[in-house]
């Protein structure tokens, strides 16, 4: 059995997003796997790390909660849609919030405590978009994506990251958007 913290960064409620977290979600469950389920719009925090890390932002209880899942978890899978180049706001700032405390630990020790403080776990990222998945790797680089597993994930230790892109959402139908619940249910019931 693997545990499993799903975030799913989006500021919507009812959004594609929320739909393949919660197809995540089934899936590992049917899989045998312990999951815990975290949308971001649903939860109460302010998401703006307003002291920069000169001094330790106290987590709100929803902050408490999902840090908690993160640090016991196994596997990490985020889940948001790309916004102007980037992950959506209040995912950026879910991420600084519950870093902060373990990346204070960290420069008060003068860089003597280790960096990879998710070491041992995996992480899936499941991006939306409205242009073409290829375009957007091809064109832009996939810029939001390589920031977020280089950057965030394998800077604190989290290996391997997975990703999968979802372009087209608004154009591509029905049809294809259940297709790829089901995909995301499937990564969900292996864990992957």
């Amino acid at each position: 059995m693997t545990k499993i913290a799903i975030v799913v960064g989006n500021p919507m409620r009812d959004s594609y997003s929320e739909a393949l977290g919660q197809a995540y979600l089934r899936g590992a469950e049917s899989g045998g796997h312990e999951a815990k389920l975290f949308l971001l719009a649903c939860m109460n925090f302010d998401a703006i790390l307003r002291e920069g890390y000169r001094r330790e932002q106290p987590l709100e209880p929803d902050l408490v909660a999902a840090r908690q899942a993160l640090k016991a978890s196994d596997h990490l899978v985020f889940v948001f849609p790309l916004w102007c180049g980037d992950m959506p706001a209040i995912m950026k700032g879910f991420i600084e919030r519950v870093l902060q405390p373990d990346l204070l630990t960290i420069q008060g020790s003068h860089n003597r405590a280790s960096w990879s403080i998710l070491k041992g776990k995996s992480a899936r990222i499941i991006m939306t978009m409205g242009m073409p998945g290829w375009f957007y790797r091809w064109y832009f680089g996939a810029h939001a994506l390589k920031l977020f597993k280089r950057n965030i994930l394998h800077f604190t230790g989290v290996s391997p990251v997975r990703s999968t892109v979802y372009g087209m959402v608004v154009g591509v139908g029905d049809d294809k958007r259940k297709q790829w619940l089901r995909e995301v249910e499937a990564l969900g019931h292996q864990a992957r």
